[in-house]
Formats: structure tokens, sequence, C-alpha cells
């Protein structure tokens, strides 16, 4: 499957807009609508639509609250309309939960996609909500598995645009001691596996209330652009140490424009050798993954690069971010080689602003933060400006500008492993 070009990816664009405008190619009587608010082909569900269209339709949404897990398997776009004064298309579990309806292209485990993109092709979301556990409406899990996603690309491409995902969790709340500690709960994510490709952007979106990862991309194949988002984690929790954007095993991407706040593992300590949340992780990521022009605040790790395999997260540009209130940790943890570290504002941190880390890769040990630049960040209100372990090579680290900071470039030694928790699901 070819990955979506830029041409390709502006045309699927101007189709949405001439939608949301009312003068697309499709006349009202051949309109596929689910619902009674606009005038067509009228079904009473959203699954009902997606089983009975042509590839490339566009299915128009009416305001509403829809129990239903989805499966859509072929080329299409699902778009929220609004109607009156209401704008809300909300997809909810169906009475009875939500089921394991697709496995990992990683390791085969089990997931529960509430909806589920799974056609070797092109599906477009927009104006949806996607809520994973209401009230009325919960999805049943009280398991760590399988494990629960909000939206799932699997070896699929498309656009993510203005959609909410919340309340991926399993349990009775997000606080359930029994399974509040679950690796599981992704808000939105997208994986590649047999060959296949995914090439996914999430943009102008809310993602939050996660119990592990906000917007994951994993595996070689798969190109995640996360843009434009807002991504709010639990805050302190005792569960899953969350991440609140992730690109990981091989993935590619691009993360730019993004807010990122509120993913912190509270059980954690500076000498503890557990794993802490992060706001922004690449983890064993394709060298080349920009990381630009986002904000991100109180995590653990603002924003971490680390690997266990050589070769991988190496060459990653993190540039014009800014990164305030990491607790425990470091604003910028660089726990990889021959990465651009430019531009950043960082404050706040309890650690270090900035760590070149020796310390990633255990049983051996791939060793980390060599031959990294990292010049003309600013760096206010941290314990270490540049944190250089011992072990590391090769640093340029000038010019930077420190204000109130009380040590700003100095060498460290290495923590006995990196910190960071991903998901491989």
């Amino acid at each position: 499957m070819k990955a979506i070009n830029s041409k390709v990816r502006a045309a699927m664009l101007v189709v949405m807009l001439l939608c949301i405008v009312g003068i697309g190619a499709e006349t009202a009587s051949a309109r596929t609508v689910v619902g009674t608010c606009m005038t067509g082909t009228q079904y009473p569900t959203i699954q009902n639509a997606i089983d009975n269209v042509t590839a490339g339709t566009i299915v128009f949404i009416c305001p509403g609250t829809y129990a239903e897990q989805l499966r859509i398997n072929r080329t299409m776009t699902l778009q929220g309309v609004a109607s009156g004064n209401s704008d809300a298309v909300i997809i909810v579990p169906p009475s009875g939960g939500l089921a394991a309806n697709t496995t990992s292209l990683f390791d085969h485990s089990a997931i529960a996609a509430h909806v589920l993109a799974d056609v070797e092709a092109t599906v477009n979301l927009t104006n949806l909500i996607v809520d994973s556990n209401t009230t009325s409406n919960p999805n049943n899990i009280n398991a760590c598995a399988p494990l629960l996603v909000g939206i799932f690309y699997r070896n699929t491409s498309g656009i993510v645009n203005h959609v909410v995902t919340r309340n991926q969790w399993v349990g009775a709340s997000e606080s359930d001691t029994n399974f509040n500690g679950c690796q599981t709960g992704l808000g939105i994510f997208a994986q590649s596996g047999n060959a296949e490709t995914s090439t996914v952007t999430v943009e102008n979106s809310s993602v939050h209330d996660y119990q592990k990862n906000g917007i994951t991309g994993n595996e070689a194949g798969t190109t995640l652009t996360v843009t434009g988002n807002q991504v709010v984690g639990q805050g302190s929790t005792n569960g899953a140490a969350e991440n609140g954007i992730q690109i990981g095993f091989g993935a590619a991407g691009t993360v730019s424009g993004n807010t990122v706040i509120d993913d912190v593992w509270g059980p954690d300590t500076s000498s503890d050798p557990a794993d802490a949340a992060a706001g922004i992780l690449l983890f064993d990521a394709a060298s080349g993954v920009t990381v630009k022009l986002n904000t991100v605040g109180n995590t653990q790790f603002g924003i971490a690069l680390a690997t266990d395999t050589s070769g991988l997260d190496d060459g990653e540009t993190v540039t014009s971010n800014k990164v305030t209130g990491t607790r425990i940790f470091d604003g910028i943890d660089v726990c990889s080689n021959g990465n651009t570290i430019h531009g950043n504002t960082v404050s706040n941190s309890t650690e270090s602003a900035i760590h070149l880390d020796a310390s990633c890769g255990v049983n051996p040990p791939v060793g980390g933060g060599n031959n990294n630049t990292v010049t003309n960040n600013i760096v206010s209100d941290a314990t270490v400006g540049i944190l250089k372990d011992t072990g590391t090579s090769n640093p340029t680290t000038t010019p930077n500008t420190f204000f109130t900071t009380g040590t700003t470039d100095p060498a460290g030694t290495a923590r006995s492993r990196v910190l960071v928790k991903p998901i491989r699901p």
C-alpha cells in the first residue's frame, strides 16, 4: 500500500471542506446519512451505513448518541454534522460493552477497538466524539486484556480531524486499584505490520482521560503526523505510567504544535528505578522524527528520546518546544545519538533541563547521549541546565542561555536505566 502523498492529502481535505459547506459532489438524494437531520439515504446506525455503502462514500452523521462498536472495512469518511444548535456525535459502547474485535500486528494479542479502521486504504474521521466508558454505557472490560483502544488504524491510512477521544480506561473507575495499573487504554493508535503501511494524521483533536497513552504510532511502516492537538492525561495517578504522545518501534513521523499536559505516575521518586510518565516519547523510533513547536507541562519527563536497540531513535530533531513543570526528572531527556536539540525553552525542571543520557539499554547497554547538538536553548529554574552523563561523547552544548539555574553544563553520573515506559501492543 502506498503512503498518502501531499497531493492526495490536499485533495482529501478539499473534499472534506466542500462537504462541510454543503457543496460536495454528492447530491442530496444520493447523500448517505445516519439519522434524519438531512435528506438522502438514511440509516439508523453508523455501522449499518458502513456496511451498505460503496468505497469512497462520505457518511454524514446527525448529532446524537450512538451505542456502537464500529468496524470500517473500506475507504470512506465518517463526518459528524450540525443540526440546529446541536453538533455532538457521540459514540459510546453498545449495551454489553466492548468486545475484542481484532489483534495486534506485533504480537497478535487481543484488542478491543471502539472504532476500528482495518482496510488497506483510506479512512477519514471528522467531528466525532469517541467515549469509551460512560455511566450508562460502560465498556465492561474488567481485566488487563483485551487492550482497549478508542480509535485504531490497523494497516490503514487517513486523517483524524476535530475528533475527541475520552475515557479509554478499564475497571469500575479511572482509579480502580484492581485494574488501573494495567498497560491498556489508548486514545488513538496507528500500527502497521505484514509489510503494509499506515500513514495517519491526527490534527485539531482533543484526547484525554486515557489510561496508558493518548496518541500512539508503533512499528515500521507507520508514519504518524500529530499536529495541533490537546492531549491531557489524568494528572497524578497510581495506575499505568502514561505517555501523552508516543512514536515508537520503527515508526516515523512528526509531532508539532500540540499541547500535552498532566502525565504523572504518582508513586515514582528520584531514586526509584521504576517507570515514569512522559509528555512526548520517542522510543526506538525511526531516524528523522521531528518534535517542534509543542507545549509540554506537568509531566515527569517532558520530551524523551530513548532506545533499547542500537541504531533506532538516532538522528531526531527537537526544536522550538516549550517544556515546563517536569516533576522529578528532566525537561528533555536524550538517551540516543546524533540528535539536534535546538531553540527550546525549558523551565521549572526538578532535575536537568536537558539531559544527555548514557543509560539506555540493558543487557547489553546500547549507549546513548553521544554526538548530540544542543544549541540556542533557553533554560530557567532548573537544578541543572545541561547534564552530560559520564560515558557520553562529542556533544555540542554552546551557545545556550541560562537563567536562575543551579549548574549550567556539568558532567554527571549515568542512571542505572532509562525510566520511561512505552507501550507496544
